[in-house]
């Protein structure tokens, strides 16, 4: 499986979120962003360990992390490896006895645990193509060759209005962006998805 490497680049919400939050990875070495929608208390676990903050007992994936290091496992990597219908999933790396392995995982936790072990963060190309968001600055013709066919020439023809449709998301798109409410573009994001060849 091909894979990116990518780093923690914030964590967004705005009021209209319902208390859950995106959190927003970066692909290293290029213009992409991926924001992933978590829960609230995946987000604090997260915040807190990226703060370096202690709480006085240990959370969920502080304790996963302890338990981990008891029993001699070493987590290695996460990766995010699939996004079917509009749920990432992910995995994670680990070493015990000589032996690597993988566990499935929920991305947000996955990656609390990554924070906590210090290990890589990866996202399948797959999904990055996808789901990547390309950062202000990068050119966006390439995704709009990517959203109709190449036409014959001397022809024209009308476009469908999916194809419209899908030109309206990718506006409302690059003003979410803008505007750094990376959580309505996730969902503008998953709306293009759908419409494309082979969307749900």
């Amino acid at each position: 499986m091909d894979r990116i490497q990518v780093d923690i680049l914030g964590l967004s919400t705005s009021p209209s979120s319902g208390g859950a939050y995106a959190l927003i990875l970066s692909e290293i070495g290029g213009g992409r962003r991926l924001p992933i929608v978590i829960g609230a208390f995946e987000a604090q676990a997260i915040a807190l360990e990226l703060e370096k903050i202690r709480p006085p007992r240990p959370l969920t994936h502080d304790l996963m992390r302890n338990m981990m290091e008891a029993f001699d496992v070493q987590v290695s990597e996460v990766v995010i490896s699939e996004l079917r219908d509009g749920t990432f999933y992910a995995k994670i790396h680990y070493e015990q006895g000589g032996t690597s392995s993988e566990l499935d995982s929920r991305p947000s936790d996955a990656i609390a645990l990554a924070v906590r072990c210090e290990v890589p963060i990866y996202v399948s190309a797959e999904v990055l193509r996808e789901a990547g968001i390309v950062a202000e600055g990068d050119e966006p013709g390439a995704t709009e060759s990517e959203d109709r066919p190449s036409e014959p020439t001397g022809k024209t023809r009308p476009r469908k209005p999916a194809q419209s449709k899908i030109e309206t998301l990718n506006e409302q798109l690059d003003e979410a962006i803008k505007a750094e409410d990376y959580e309505r573009a996730a969902k503008i994001r998953d709306e293009i998805a759908k419409l494309k060849p082979g969307g749900n």
